[in-house]
């Protein structure tokens, strides 16, 4: 398959081809004027580094498990280890995304509710007993 054909039906740019070529992700040959040609399970492949990039994992751990999720042979010593790592990481993650959001919702709070004991209300008569 061209490049173009395995982008349309994987549902991504030929960009991300070509960076998933750099990185060791998926191979293609060339043709005699220069093209690349990729092998047939290659739209498979695309839609699994995919995947793989949605949960969150770098290049490096995409390329130590993507063979193991094709079920291109056996798993690389530590293959769990390192996805549960990678889990750990995403929990801190949505951990300080979750206590962002709730200063968020303070200062939203404050902001919208002119009771609230933080909301800062203008002095009334302040330019008046400045005269």
């Amino acid at each position: 398959m061209r490049i173009g054909e395995v982008a349309e039906q994987a549902g991504v740019s030929v960009r991300a081809l070509r960076y998933y070529e750099e990185q060791g992700l998926l191979g293609a040959t060339r043709t005699g004027g220069g093209q690349r040609q990729y092998p047939e399970g290659a739209v498979a492949r695309v839609r699994m580094i995919q995947q793989l990039y949605a949960a969150g994992l770098a290049s490096r751990l995409v390329r130590e498990v993507l063979p193991r999720c094709m079920n291109e042979g056996p798993s690389p010593i530590g293959f769990t280890d390192s996805l549960i790592t990678e889990r750990a990481r995403i929990d801190r993650q949505i951990g300080d995304l979750t206590a962002v959001r709730a200063r968020l919702d303070e200062i939203i709070a404050v902001a919208t509710d002119p009771s609230h004991p933080h909301h800062s209300h203008p002095v009334r008569g302040a330019a008046a007993s400045t005269a």
